[in-house]
């Protein structure tokens, strides 16, 4: 009986080590790269960014490390590549860059839009506007924002996790801001505006 104990610990700890976990998380740096990227083909790098480090790939282990995988099997699951580089990601990116050259980057400068907080624009000064160029701004907004959640859902569905649109749409909302130029106006995380 007792050798018959000792053999059912030994295969419930076999079959524990055998057990691995995979979790699939948001891979939130892949996402700022790929915003980085995005938003800088739109609106060009803005001057006095700060300096991007190298990652560190040394791919040192802890001692502790190997001793574990040689007690239980490891199992590592890469970091994500975010695919940003769809043919409707690419018309919609090209849209996005002829608004800004031809209405938005005017519009940003001259503070009648703001970069929301929620990674969309908005009027936030529409008496900086002349009327009789309101109706074509309103329209321009409206299809930037009409593209910005495109980008947010295909960037999403194109990486086969549709749950990710809002993780994805917040990392772009945070780097629509930090790209954003001297003087244009963004919400903080209580909405109010504030100047770049």
């Amino acid at each position: 009986m007792r050798h018959f104990r000792m053999m059912l610990l030994g295969l419930s700890l076999a079959l524990l080590g055998a057990c691995v976990t995979i979790n699939v998380y948001f891979p939130a740096a892949a996402a700022e790269k790929a915003a980085e990227q995005f938003i800088g083909t739109v609106i060009g790098p803005a001057s006095g960014g700060p300096d991007i480090k190298p990652a560190d790939d040394s791919g040192a282990r802890p001692p502790q490390a190997s001793l574990l995988d040689f007690f239980i099997g490891s199992a590592q699951a890469a970091e994500p590549d975010l695919n940003i580089q769809t043919p409707a990601l690419r018309e919609i990116q090209a849209r996005m860059k002829q608004r800004f050259d031809s209405v938005l980057t005017r519009a940003l400068g001259a503070g009648s839009v703001g970069l929301a907080k929620d990674g969309l624009v908005a009027i936030r000064d529409a008496a900086a506007v002349p009327l009789a160029e309101r109706a074509a701004l309103n329209q321009a907004v409206a299809e930037e924002n009409r593209d910005r959640k495109a980008v947010y859902r295909e960037i999403a569905n194109a990486n086969g996790h549709p749950e990710w649109e809002a993780q994805i749409q917040s990392t772009f909302a945070a780097q629509w801001i930090q790209q954003a130029r001297p003087g244009w106006y963004h919400q903080d995380a209580t909405g109010a505006w504030k100047q770049r």
